[in-house]
């Protein structure tokens, strides 16, 4: 094959692998992913929901959202911690695509640290690991976005 012939196959093989895609059961995925203990970053991952739902909603298309929480963002979840509580406790009462995962490996080791109990929202799920979870998701059509 010429140059131009290679260079023309790479351009519809970049253009391939950019084009996002929707799922095959017609729903479009996504993982939003939280690791620090910033009320603003937590703030934004939940604006960054908000704003993808409405779009796909207004498009009459659905999306599922995981928003999966680990290191210092699990703070997010706690309710005894989290700078976002109020808010995202209407948020999940209000999101029904929206789940969370809350990482029990960080769980384990912040109770291990106070030497008491780390309580978790009743709406979230607690996975074994976060990241292994982000992995798991990607694995199954996921796209990770870390707003």
């Amino acid at each position: 094959m010429n140059y131009l012939g290679k260079l023309v196959l790479a351009v519809f093989m970049l253009a391939a692998i950019c084009v996002p895609t929707m799922a095959a059961d017609g729903q479009h995925k996504l993982v939003l992913q939280i690791s620090d203990n910033s009320a603003q970053k937590m703030n934004t991952v939940m604006n960054v929901a908000v704003n993808v739902s409405k779009l796909y909603q207004d498009r009459g298309e659905e999306i599922d959202i995981k928003i999966v929480a680990f290191n210092a963002g699990l703070h997010m979840l706690r309710p005894d911690t989290s700078p976002v509580s109020k808010r995202i406790s209407n948020f999940a009462a209000s999101m029904p695509n929206v789940a969370f995962h809350a990482c029990n490996n960080t769980r384990t080791a912040m109770a291990k640290k106070s030497g008491k109990d780390v309580p978790i929202f009743e709406f979230a799920e607690v996975v074994p690991a976060g990241v292994v979870s982000i992995i798991e998701l990607q694995e199954n059509g996921y796209t990770i976005v870390r707003p």
